[in-house]
């Protein structure tokens, strides 16, 4: 397998935590015989300080040419005076549109050896494995028109779907639900939108085309609540923009921290993968980033992108091993608990699993 990979590190933590992504990666193409090349780029603030723009051309230009884009994160509050398109956020939301991608997969993964991290019972959150379909490209955030009137004290956004829209995230859904439990629960507000009748009556048109998925349908109001006191019940969840962007980060309640949740974004010309965490700033350069979402993230570029899906179940496994053997960086430590390893020595440690995970592997294909 050979992958070309755009590395975009961006801001704050975002290098430190992609350091360790790409190790894991390194190692996984050391072990498989496969290759990977790692391309590095600028974006955001350290764009804006280089070449006077959160991307340059030359980074879009790197990313369309690779077979996967891994982002580390942006956003520096040294740069809030600038207008917003000039933001170093404005060079996330730019490659996200150069890229193309529709789809945001979201995976919330409940670790065991977390529970106590969540406020929620044990119990409640003990294995649970879910992944959100979120349409990024459409909806209330992108419809028009839309105003804020400050002189007449009005505002306005419009919510505008296609079906065609509609369509191309259902089939990533399905797709997706038969890779893994055969159930998909579409999320909607029908009873008073418009918009979300057109979604409902999508999904359940596209649904026979995919016999071997259960399809179930529920407002949003109630995902809400559900999400909390049974989240074992969801496999793939698939929804709008607005919706999705909610429940999938209220599903940082299960995992205990934002710190654990990777994302891809794909359906469009290259694949874009990113933690989902902030540059975090105020603790950049200090050893004390988490870097798991990121190194999650680098096993979703493996499954979505490399169709190695051995290889990145390997590093999930190598993740839970050592939070199992009770390694903790700060913001996953535990209540009144502090850190017991470093940025780089949590990515050393589940570099070191996963090294053990793949020799297992090959012993077993060698029986």
């Amino acid at each position: 397998m050979k992958l070309n990979i755009a590395v975009l590190a961006g801001d704050g933590i975002g290098p430190e935590v992609t350091a360790e992504a790409v190790k894991v990666l390194k190692t996984v193409a050391k072990h498989g015989g496969h290759e990977f090349t790692f391309t590095d780029a600028l974006i955001g603030g350290v764009a804006i300080t280089a070449e006077g723009t959160p991307l340059p051309q030359k980074t879009i230009d790197v990313a369309l040419a690779a077979d996967a884009v891994l982002l580390g994160a942006v956003g520096d509050n040294k740069f809030n005076a600038l207008t917003p398109d000039k933001r170093p956020e404005a060079g996330l939301l730019a490659i996200r549109q150069h890229l193309g991608g529709f789809a945001n997969l979201r995976p919330c993964l409940a670790f065991n050896a977390l529970s106590e991290n969540s406020p929620l019972r044990p119990e409640v959150t003990k294995n649970v494995d879910i992944l959100f379909v979120r349409e990024l490209l459409g909806g209330l955030y992108f419809g028009k028109p839309r105003a804020w009137n400050k002189e007449t004290g009005e505002a306005h956004n419009t919510m505008v779907y296609t079906k065609p829209e509609v369509e191309r995230c259902a089939h990533i859904g399905f797709q997706l639900a038969q890779k893994r439990r055969g159930k998909l629960t579409q999320v909607d507000k029908a009873n008073v939108l418009e918009c979300s009748q057109l979604w409902r009556a999508t999904v359940d048109e596209i649904a026979p085309q995919y016999p071997d998925v259960k399809v179930e349908h529920q407002l949003v109001d109630s995902m809400a609540i559900h999400l909390m006191n049974r989240p074992r019940d969801f496999d793939v969840v698939l929804t709008e923009n607005l919706f999705g962007d909610i429940l999938s980060d209220e599903s940082g309640v299960i995992t205990g921290s934002l710190g654990m949740l990777p994302s891809a974004t794909i359906g469009g010309k290259v694949n874009l993968y990113e933690p989902v965490h902030g540059s975090a700033p105020d603790i950049a350069g200090q050893g004390k980033a988490n870097p798991l979402g990121a190194i999650l993230t680098a096993a979703m570029v493996l499954r979505h992108s490399g169709n190695l899906e051995e290889e990145a179940l390997a590093i999930e496994k190598a993740v839970n091993e050592v939070l199992a053997a009770g390694h903790r960086t700060g913001d996953i430590a535990g209540q009144g608990k502090s850190a017991n390893v470093t940025t780089s020595e949590m990515g050393d440690l589940v570099n070191t699993a996963l090294v053990s995970a793949l020799n297992r592997s090959e012993s077993l294909h060698a029986v």
